[in-house]
């Protein structure tokens, strides 16, 4: 394979930029550029959703890199432009301006897309959380001590819970699930998170669909008031994690800022029961942030579709959470949303930029802080699975148990155990 001698990564967050950096320390020396949605420099996504929101950390603590590192990478860094359309072929990308940007080879690192509830764009008041824009305007709103509603049971959905909790603010967590995290962590786990939640206050309503929201807006003025534009219940995937990787490309953030719907007053659910709140906090999934590669020759679905190299067509790569690999290890396709993947997929890419033969097979991990605990994973533990404690008791909330499924380890759990859950990793799913 020719060395390429110029490589355009599309999105500069964490997939891009750690593809970027791991092409450099290879000692690729051809023509770098990054061209990302939004305008900021390149951030960390996990913290949004804890240190950012809680006032913990200002924006610029979350920045990746400082300018002197993102200087020496010797990379056109082009930011608040977003990819618009690619041609796989030609392999160019057409951004937002309706400019051409050509490459030898391009990675696609878009990530996720937010997904929305039909109605909630026409309300103040109503947000979502996937990039640095979308945290400072949550924290601006939660400052005011409004009531929360958080629709969404997964990651995103109980850590924003978890923090409005500990700046005092009242809290109900709406969800279709039994559980919180039941979809990444089971039932059992997911009922132990579940109850350390309604211990630190958070106010539950689980198994119950939204319908719609009410707002201080005149039935007259639309069909955004009391009921989704829609009419019916959402359903949804859960959040299955927290903010993890590069951002949208295909929009801006979605904020609680004016608009001209009204300002939501409220949750209604299937039950019937109109949940009060002044703020709204949408966290129901993401979908990868694929829009822009319609009709690109690229093969979409569940993200990009990507062999056990990365690589979705000649000289086309993807990274991070937009990435649909085969995993030659589990014979099976994955596509990982988290921070950790992010890193370790973007060593594989650069290399196999550069000439090299590695099939991706990590062994898929994600973390989660809520209150006084960390809960990690290794593997793919699933709700069918059967969990025992290895070590540990659950009693005192501090264990790591194993997941089996046929008789077979399929993942690793700690509950403020990291270590000994890193320890049982590398004894069953080495």
């Amino acid at each position: 394979m020719t060395t390429p001698r110029s490589i355009l990564i599309v999105g500069a967050s964490a997939a891009g930029l750690s593809t970027a950096e791991a092409l450099r320390r290879l000692g690729y020396g051809g023509r770098l550029t990054l061209l990302d949605a939004e305008a900021r420099l390149p951030y960390d996504r996990p913290p949004l959703s804890k240190q950012v929101l809680a006032g913990e950390w200002e924006p610029s603590r979350a920045q990746l890199r400082d300018v002197a590192k993102l200087e020496a990478l010797d990379a056109e860094l082009i930011l608040g432009e977003p990819a618009a359309a690619f041609d796989a072929e030609a392999r160019a990308v057409t951004d937002g301006s309706g400019r051409a940007h050509r490459a030898d080879a391009v990675v696609i690192a878009t990530g996720l897309a937010t997904a929305a509830l039909p109605g909630q764009d026409g309300l103040s008041g109503v947000h979502v959380l996937r990039g640095m824009d979308d945290a400072v305007a949550l924290r601006a709103h939660l400052a005011e001590g409004p009531r929360l509603v958080v629709v969404g049971e997964g990651v995103l959905g109980a850590e924003v819970a978890a923090t409005a909790r500990g700046l005092g603010l009242d809290v109900t967590l709406a969800g279709m699930g039994h559980t919180l995290l039941g979809e990444q962590v089971g039932a059992e786990v997911g009922g132990m998170l579940t109850r350390l939640h309604a211990e630190r206050g958070v106010r539950l309503r689980l198994g119950a669909e939204v319908t719609g929201f009410a707002s201080d807006k005149p039935a007259t003025s639309g069909p955004v008031n009391d009921k989704l534009a829609t009419g019916g219940p959402v359903r949804g995937r859960p959040a299955d994690g927290g903010p993890t990787t590069s951002g949208p490309m295909d929009g801006g953030p979605t904020t609680g800022g004016p608009v001209d719907g009204g300002r939501v007053s409220g949750v209604r659910l299937t039950t019937g029961e109109l949940l009060p709140a002044e703020a709204v906090v949408v966290a129901v999934g993401c979908r990868p942030a694929t829009g822009w590669l319609e009709g690109s020759g690229l093969v979409l679905g569940d993200g990009v579709a990507c062999d056990a190299r990365c690589r979705a067509a000649d000289g086309v790569y993807a990274v991070g959470d937009v990435a649909s690999f085969w995993h030659e290890g589990l014979h099976r396709r994955l596509r990982l949303e988290n921070r950790t993947n992010a890193t370790e997929q973007a060593q594989v890419v650069a290399a196999n930029l550069l000439g090299a033969d590695r099939p991706y097979v990590p062994i898929p991990y994600f973390w989660t802080d809520q209150y006084d605990v960390k809960i990690q994973t290794h593997g793919l533990p699933s709700p069918e699975a059967e969990l025992s404690v290895a070590e540990g008791d659950p009693s005192e909330r501090r264990f790591a148990a194993l997941y089996r499924e046929g008789g077979r380890v399929t993942g690793v759990l700690g509950w403020n155990m990291a270590k000994q859950a890193r320890l049982l990793r590398q004894r069953a799913l080495a």
